[in-house]
C-alpha cells in the first residue's frame, strides 16, 4: 500500500482518483495489499466468480466491496468499459483485462501459452502489458526443483521470452503500438535479456517496447 501510493502520488493521483480495482486471480503477488486496502479505503474491487469465491474465504471483509463480474461480458468501471477474458494458469481461475475509453489498453499475464480467447481479448489494442516471465536458458540452468520448472514450462504456467516475442509479433501486425513487458522471474530473467528478444522479433515493426521494472513504476515516454 505504501508503494501504491508512492506511485499514485508520483503520478499526480490520490487513492479518490481510483474508480476500481480489477484482480486478475488469487496467487499472494497478485493481491498483496489487498486487505489494507479495504481497510483503508471505499473503493469498489472486480473479479470473476471463482476467483471472487477464492478470496473471499481469505478476506471475509471484502464482501461488501466485491463486485463479482461476468468473463467475455463488458461492465463498466467508472467511464471505461472493460472486459475480462480467461487466461490459462495454474489456479481454478485467472483472467486478463481489455479497458476501453479513448483508447484500449490490455493486460495479460500468468499465461502457459497463448489461446484464442486470449488473441481475442489483446488484438487491435493500442497498447498492451503482455507476459514475458522467463528465459529458458537461465530457467533450465537455474536452481528451482525440477517440479517447479515443469509447472513454469506447461501451458498453465508461463510465457517464456521467446513466446512473448511471437505474440507480440502478432499485436503489432494488428495495430498495437505499445508493447509493455511485464511480470519478469527475478531468478530466471532479465529486463535486458526479454527486450533483447522481442525487439529482435520487432526488428522492421513500429513499436514502442518497454518492459516494466521489478521495482517501481514505469514512465513511458515516446
Amino acid at each position: 500500500m505504501r508503494r501504491i501510493q508512492a506511485f499514485l502520488l508520483r503520478a499526480g493521483l490520490f487513492w479518490r482518483d481510483i474508480d476500481g480495482v480489477l484482480i486478475t486471480h488469487e496467487h499472494s503477488d497478485h493481491i498483496s495489499g489487498l486487505e489494507t486496502l479495504v481497510r483503508r479505503t471505499e473503493i469498489p474491487v472486480y473479479a470473476p466468480h471463482t476467483v471472487a469465491n477464492r478470496m473471499l474465504g481469505r478476506l471475509p471483509a471484502l464482501a461488501d466491496r466485491l463486485r463479482i463480474i461476468p468473463v467475455g461480458e463488458g461492465f463498466s468501471v467508472g467511464e471505461l468499459c472493460v472486459m475480462a477474458f480467461h487466461t490459462p494458469h495454474d489456479t481454478d481461475e485467472s483472467v486478463g483485462y481489455r479497458v476501453e475509453g479513448n483508447s484500449v489498453f490490455a493486460l495479460a499475464t500468468d499465461m502457459g501459452c497463448v489461446t484464442d480467447e486470449i488473441m481475442a481479448g489483446l488484438l487491435g489494442a493500442d497498447a498492451v502489458l503482455i507476459e514475458s516471465n522467463h528465459d529458458l536458458q537461465m530457467l533450465r540452468d537455474g536452481p528451482y526443483p525440477f517440479p517447479l520448472k515443469r509447472r513454469i514450462l506447461s501451458d498453465h504456467g508461463h510465457l517464456s521470452n521467446d513466446e512473448c516475442a511471437k505474440l507480440s509479433c502478432l499485436l503489432a501486425d494488428s495495430g498495437t503500438g505499445t508493447i509493455v513487458l511485464g511480470h519478469l522471474s527475478r531468478e530466471n530473467n532479465r529486463p535486458s535479456l526479454a527486450l533483447q528478444t522481442v525487439s529482435a522479433a520487432l526488428a522492421d515493426r513500429d513499436v514502442n517496447l518497454f518492459c516494466a521494472p521489478p521495482e517501481g513504476p514505469l514512465d513511458l515516454e515516446f
